[in-house]
């Protein structure tokens, strides 16, 4: 198939933007390998041929994200306001609270004492499936002609995360690996921990998870569970248009041993995971009751609908 060039505007426009990324990223964050294959992969999307333009355009809602979490580097949300590490850890015995003997202790403190092979390994599976399953499930209403649909979920998929990442900034907050290792005082440039996950490690021997969090640069976006929300609005999709039955099974069941397991592995309090669920619930209903019944914002919906199908 021969290559159809897209107009001088677009090209203009998808080059200073893959710039522009790659200039600040450079600047302000790090260069990494991975900048580079995710440049070069956009920008061969974009021209080759008309299919995979709409495709990479498609796919922005997800660049954007990824771009966005990467660029919180920049400005660390410990640098913008006080790290919350004791109020949540009190809150959550307050309200959850478990009675062991003389003591109260956290879920995460009970589940600590309380660890199962079994357990270990399906909270390994279920954590590997936060962000991957709800891509693959976008990809599938895609694929599958549903494309209105698909850019849909994919921008609620897109502002659930800048609301969390909002919330990072207003209130910084500490996971309970965090309290449980180091205490109450916040201490910037911490590095991440698999914390509970490290059985998934032991029984597999596949320590994917000490890679990913030891690239944790800030530990403190704790508050809301970002991971409790992904595969929920996915979930909500799943159920709210025409999707195969497997598609909800699956996704309700990964969405609730996520929350169980954010919680089993000390990575969230209950209180994030809840915040997490709001954040998908307000990202949803902000985009379909608010955002598409203004009527500039509807149009662009629109010509965005156009030019993807």
């Amino acid at each position: 198939m021969a290559m159809k060039l897209p107009a001088l505007r677009q090209s203009v426009v998808c080059l200073a933007a893959l710039a522009v990324w790659l200039i600040v990223t450079a600047l302000f964050v790090g260069f990494r390998p991975e900048h580079a294959v995710l440049a070069l992969l956009l920008a061969a999307m974009f021209f080759i041929t008309p299919a995979s333009r709409r495709l990479a355009v498609a796919l922005l809602p997800f660049f954007i994200f990824g771009i966005s979490y990467d660029w919180m580097n920049i400005v660390p949300n410990y640098m913008v306001n006080p790290v919350d590490t004791e109020g949540l850890y009190n809150t959550e015995k307050a309200l959850f609270g478990i009675h062991a003997g003389s003591s109260v202790l956290t879920p995460n403190e009970y589940f600590g004492l309380h660890r199962f092979d079994v357990a270990d390994l399906f909270a390994g599976v279920f954590y590997l499936c936060w962000v991957p399953l709800p891509i693959f499930y976008g990809l599938w209403l895609y694929f599958s002609g549903k494309k209105g649909a698909y850019l849909h979920f994919a921008i609620v998929f897109l502002l659930v995360n800048l609301i969390g990442f909002a919330f990072y900034y207003v209130h910084p907050a500490a996971p309970p690996w965090y309290v449980a290792m180091h205490g109450f005082e916040a201490v910037p440039g911490t590095p991440g921990s698999v914390a509970g996950l490290d059985g998934f490690g032991r029984i597999t021997g596949w320590n994917v998870f000490e890679g990913l969090y030891a690239r944790n640069s800030n530990v403190f976006a704790a508050m809301p569970s970002l991971h409790s929300a992904y595969t929920l609005v996915a979930f909500i999709y799943a159920v709210r248009i025409p999707s195969s039955a497997w598609w909800r099974w699956i996704l309700g069941v990964v969405t609730v041993g996520i929350w169980i397991t954010a919680v089993y592995t000390s990575h969230h309090y209950i209180l994030d995971v809840l915040g997490g669920i709001g954040c998908a619930v307000a990202g949803f209903a902000i985009f379909e009751y608010v955002l598409m019944r203004i009527p500039a914002f509807s149009r662009f919906i629109t010509r965005y609908k156009e030019f993807i199908r």
